[in-house]
Parts: structure tokens; C-alpha cells; sequence
């Protein structure tokens, strides 16, 4: 591996040591080797958003809807986000990842928020073979998270601004596909914990053994995903993992557990992985909009399968569940028991 890449191989051989966890790892591997086929996510064109035609609007919310009640990811095009713009992203992303790894790690760029690895992971399966900034949209605009990469600020912040305002959007109308007014998620969505997340996936030498980021599900309202064209990104469907189509005028759209809980399982928060890949790396940017720490979640509708809780509690819960057993638990400590909810949209 180049000075750029953070010691994974390393890592990851901490955790074979043990034949329990060696057992474990090829337990795991069914999973990660499972079969199976490739995708066409929905592909929404956004431009009946915005049509003068009432009906072309509402058949654009329509299948907006419909996507995110039964995949629970889908793709959209003319969503305004100019070309260019992710192209010079992907390109700065790249410098970015493109210094030594002791720099990366050190020197505080972007708030210090650099990652790699799973830090908690207790055996194989539960690490991902990745690395990441991960920075509070309130620090994009900074100058002195970013160092020596000027120009990685001033595209950053018209990214951010440009997804976020695409993220309010598409929340906006799943809103109001459920009867509520679409500025509901403006009132209690904040800065300070939307997230814009750069991603970097090394080429891994046995990519049938380790993923490049671990199955799991959004902690958040909704994500916003721009990925190159290496592919990598699957999502289970059914009882049965299947490979997402790169589709490089599209941007991938998916639910998050707190949009799952709001709409009472309306929309789905999906279970989605990386693979690793031993021939190509993987860059993405992915935008996560979320709440104010301690806002309500809420529900549209009662009577809720949730209790009341903050966004607060439920981070809490969910590093106390990695911390604990290395992988997060999710919306099921939230549950009541014995609740029935008519889960159809007034759309």
C-alpha cells in the first residue's frame, strides 16, 4: 500500500488472530460471497417537480413516493446539481485522500474529522475497509479546516448548500405525500448535525473476506449519494443482497431510519453495503440530513409502533450498541408492542 492509505491490512490482521474469530470471519463470508444480481434502482426525473402541469407534479411525487415506500432507495435526474460541479468535487476528494496518511490523520484538516477502519470492531465482518471525512455543515464554510486545500472549500460549500437544499426537497415532498405541510423537516433540521461525508474505498486484496463498508442502515432523515463509476454500493432487497447499476447522470437517494420511524414504516430504511473491490478504488460524497440533537422524531400519524424520542437518544443508542456488540441495533428498541398502524399515504 502507498503512504495515502491508512493501515487497514494491519488492522484487520489484529483481528484474525483468534480461531474464534477466524470461525467467525468464515461464517460471515456466505454472506459477503452470497449471489447476486445487479439493479436498476427507480429513476425519478425531477424536472415534473418543478412543471407548471399539476398533474405532472403530482405524478413526479407519486413515484417518488412509491420508490421510497418499496425500495426504499432510488436514483434521480435533473435534480440540479450541476456536472461540473461534482466533477471538480471528485477531483478535489481525490487530492484530499491523496496525501499521506500521517498528514491525513495529524493534522487536523476538516474539522479532525478523519476516519478509517471500524474502531469497534471485535471480528472481521464488522470492519470496513474504508476511509472517510466526515464534517458538520457548519464547518464547511471555515477556512481553517482546509489548510492547504483552498479549493477544496470553495466547491464544498456550494456542494453543500446544492444537496442540501435537493435533500429539503425530496424530504418535502414525502412529506406531504403522508398529508403534512412540506416545510415540516425545515423547522427542526440544523446545521450543526447535517453532514456531508467524503468516502474512500483502497483497493483491497481479498475483497471476498472484508466489505469496504459494513451493511447497515442511515441514522438520519434522508441521504443524498454521489458515487464514480467503480460500483461497489448494494442494498438488500427481500431476503437477498443486489448490486446498485452505477449510473453516472444519477444521483441515489435513500431512506433513513428517522424517515422509517416519522412515517410509522411507511418508507423503508434499507440495509445497504459496499463490496470491496481488488481492482479499483471507490470515491463517493454522500449528504445526510438530519435533525437538531433535540428535536422530537415524532410520527405522522398515531397511533405510532414508536415511543417518542430525540435524535439524541437514538445516537446515544446507537453508539451504545456498537460500542457494545459492534454493530447497531436500530429502530427495533424503539418499537412498542401491540400497536396496529394504517400505513397508507393520502396521497
Amino acid at each position: 500500500m502507498t503512504d495515502s492509505n491508512p493501515p487497514l491490512f494491519h488492522q484487520y490482521e489484529l483481528l484474525l488472530q483468534s480461531k474464534a474469530q477466524l470461525q467467525l470471519l468464515n461464517n460471515g463470508n456466505q454472506q459477503i460471497n452470497s449471489v447476486m444480481e445487479e439493479c436498476q434502482l427507480p429513476l425519478i426525473d425531477l424536472t415534473g417537480l418543478e412543471s407548471s402541469n399539476e398533474k405532472e407534479r403530482r405524478a413526479c411525487s407519486r413515484e417518488i413516493f412509491g420508490a421510497s415506500a418499496e425500495w426504499g432507495f432510488f436514483q434521480v435526474i435533473n435534480h440540479g446539481i450541476r456536472t461540473e460541479l461534482l466533477s471538480r468535487m471528485s477531483k478535489e476528494q481525490m487530492k484530499l485522500f491523496g496525501v499521506p496518511f500521517e498528514k491525513k490523520s495529524t493534522s487536523g484538516i476538516l474539522d479532525h474529522s478523519y476516519r478509517w477502519g471500524t474502531p469497534t470492531a471485535t471480528h472481521p465482518n464488522q470492519f470496513s475497509w474504508s476511509e472517510a471525512f466526515h464534517i458538520p455543515l457548519t464547518k464547511v464554510s471555515e477556512a481553517a479546516c482546509y489548510g492547504e486545500f483552498i479549493n477544496l472549500r470553495e466547491v464544498m460549500e456550494e456542494l453543500a448548500t446544492a444537496m442540501s437544499k435537493l435533500a429539503r426537497s425530496l424530504a418535502g415532498v414525502l412529506v406531504e405525500c403522508l398529508g403534512h405541510r412540506k416545510e415540516i423537516f425545515d423547522d427542526i433540521c440544523h446545521e450543526s448535525t447535517c453532514f456531508l461525508r467524503l468516502n474512500h474505498y483502497p483497493i483491497c486484496p481479498f475483497p471476498g473476506d472484508v466489505s469496504g463498508l459494513v451493511p447497515h442502515t442511515d441514522s438520519d432523515f434522508l441521504t443524498i449519494l454521489h458515487q464514480d463509476r467503480s460500483g461497489g454500493l448494494q442494498l438488500m432487497k427481500g431476503s437477498q443482497w443486489v448490486a446498485v447499476k452505477p449510473n453516472p447522470e444519477a444521483l441515489v437517494v435513500n431512506i433513513g431510519d428517522l424517515l422509517q420511524a416519522w412515517s410509522n414504516d411507511t418508507y423503508k430504511s434499507v440495509k445497504h453495503r459496499v463490496v470491496a473491490n481488488s481492482m479499483r478504488e471507490r470515491y463517493s460524497i454522500a449528504y445526510f440530513l438530519c435533525p437538531s440533537y433535540h428535536s422530537p422524531i415524532g410520527s405522522c400519524r398515531q397511533p405510532s409502533p414508536y415511543r417518542h424520542f430525540t435524535f439524541a437518544e437514538y445516537r446515544k443508542q446507537v453508539r451504545d450498541d456498537v460500542e457494545k456488540i459492534g454493530y447497531k441495533i436500530g429502530l427495533s428498541k424503539f418499537r412498542l408492542v401491540n400497536i396496529n398502524t394504517n400505513s397508507n399515504s393520502n396521497n
